[in-house]
């Protein structure tokens, strides 16, 4: 998309923002703005995600500030309610697009194709658009990234090429020229060269998300089986935790190391990682370069069997994993020991015996989720006309909600079914429908294979007609949405 304008007060104004406030409640006007570089921080407060990443942007923030840096940050809140948005600003130091002010905040998330939370969309002094990736940016290069254009940024991605070349232990874990240690549980230093030759995992956590909490009990003991063995191994905590308390609450109970609270590794090594999802375990290998990004979901699923994860190791894991997926029935994916049943409302039990036989759509989402929230009522919609033609359907909602409470809320909401809260047949679920976002939606067909596990795309732009989710209807539709495509197309030339 381009963005083109005269100026940045231009870009602000026509979009009906000449107005901003700040946390004390007092008013700036547009023009204070000319000549700065700008950052668009799309936000909601009930996302963990902005809830965990806004910290980080409010010290780059007063960094450059204190710099003296022509830089200012305005707030398009996407938050539902004027109590929710005055309690999020209440701790920014920057600007913010009034609440009031609904008709600015629509047009600017629609110009700049806002889908998720956050988003950081960044404008150079003339208003013209430099890149809608701020986030990464912010969490990549930090105050090194100012002024945000694209030769910085060129230079500043050789230079981290050039890192991931010469890449060690010490320059992963480091922070030079203060710290050149870890940290175990009872406060000691540990060296990193004590580290030196071995395999070593990064564990990225925050212990406020269930799947970290469920997964941190099956690490621990991953971890003390390697060490039993004798394997060269270790873990070194990697904390998302924004306040030392929770921090040490949740380091207490890992027997690895940990780099320190507050360390400016902890912001570097997510996206010097490319993190997406939470809890993450990145291997080193014995020589300090990256052998995987990710192997939370083989120990999850294989255990110690996933060891030492050579190339080799996860290629047969990969193929064992396909064939459970050739093999796949709705019995074995539903059906562990005496859990036979998902639910419906007021708790009634639903045999997975009735289900057999059905179309099924597995809804991952959470309550905190704006995505989630707008898509959810597309999705209901789409159900209640599919159900009223074909009684072979239905829903079965697998919540990714930290807490009971926000389950019980958002369930409410939706008239199919859904898995209990922190079942333990979800880590098997979520498994076998890879996803790296929310919310995702994946169908399996009477059969009880996977027929489409891009279901969310389909119903989105298909509404019911999206049904059966089959192969064959997926083409057609794609077709036919490339024949209307065509026509606008025609119609115009012929205007």
């Amino acid at each position: 998309m381009a963005h083109n304008s005269t100026g940045l007060i231009s870009v602000l104004e026509t979009n009906g923002a000449d107005v901003f406030l700040r946390s004390n409640g007092s008013q700036v006007t547009s023009f204070e703005l000319e000549g700065k570089i700008v950052g668009l921080y799309f936000a909601a407060s009930s996302s963990e995600i902005c809830q965990a990443f806004t910290p980080q942007l409010i010290d780059i923030y007063n960094d450059l500030i204190s710099l003296k840096k022509d830089f200012e940050i305005v707030l398009i809140s996407l938050d539902n309610d004027e109590e929710s948005f005055f309690k999020h600003i209440s701790a920014m130091p920057w600007l913010a697009i009034p609440h009031s002010n609904q008709s600015a905040r629509d047009r600017f998330k629609s110009l700049y194709t806002i889908e998720d939370v956050p988003q950081l969309v960044l404008l150079n002094a003339k208003g013209d658009f430099l890149r809608s990736d701020g986030v990464l940016l912010v969490c990549q290069f930090g105050t090194t990234g100012y002024p945000f254009t694209p030769e910085r940024i060129r230079q500043l991605e050789e230079e981290e090429e050039s890192q991931r070349t010469n890449q060690t232990l010490k320059s992963v874990l480091a922070t030079p020229p203060d710290r050149d240690f870890l940290i175990s549980s009872d406060g000691k230093e540990v060296p990193i060269s004590e580290l030196e030759g071995k395999m070593v995992g990064l564990y990225m956590s925050l212990g406020s998300f269930r799947s970290c909490q469920n997964f941190t009990p099956k690490l621990v003991d991953f971890y003390k089986c390697l060490k039993e063995k004798g394997e060269s191994f270790e873990i070194v905590y990697v904390s998302f935790e924004d306040d030392k308390e929770s921090f040490e609450k949740d380091f207490t109970n890992m027997p690895w190391l940990a780099i320190p609270f507050g360390d400016k590794a902890l912001h570097k090594l997510p996206q010097y990682f490319m993190l997406n999802a939470l809890p993450t375990l990145v291997i080193l290998g014995p020589d300090g370069k990256t052998l995987n990004l990710n192997v939370r979901e083989y120990i999850g699923e294989f255990g110690i069997q996933a060891y030492p994860f050579s190339t080799e190791k996860i290629a047969e894991l990969e193929e064992l994993k396909e064939a459970r997926r050739e093999s796949l029935t709705l019995e074995s994916l539903l059906v562990s020991d005496e859990l036979d049943f998902v639910i419906g409302k007021d708790a009634l039990k639903v045999s997975v015996s009735e289900l057999v036989g059905k179309t099924l759509l597995f809804y991952f989402s959470r309550l905190i989720c704006p995505p989630c929230r707008e898509f959810t009522p597309k999705l209901v919609k789409a159900y209640h006309e599919i159900k009223a033609k074909h009684s072979d359907f239905e829903v079965i909602f697998v919540s990714l909600d930290n807490d009971e409470g926000s389950y019980d809320k958002y369930y409410a909401e939706m008239p199919w079914l859904a898995l209990p809260y922190d079942d333990k047949r979800e880590t098997l679920i979520k498994h076998t429908f890879k996803f790296n976002g929310i919310p995702h939606l994946a169908a399996i067909g009477p059969d009880g294979k996977i027929i489409c596990n891009e279901a969310k795309e389909l119903v989105m732009f298909f509404g019911s007609d999206a049904y059966p989710f089959d192969e064959d209807r997926k083409k057609e539709m794609e077709f036919k949405a490339q024949r209307d495509v065509k026509g606008e197309g025609i119609a115009r030339e012929g205007q």
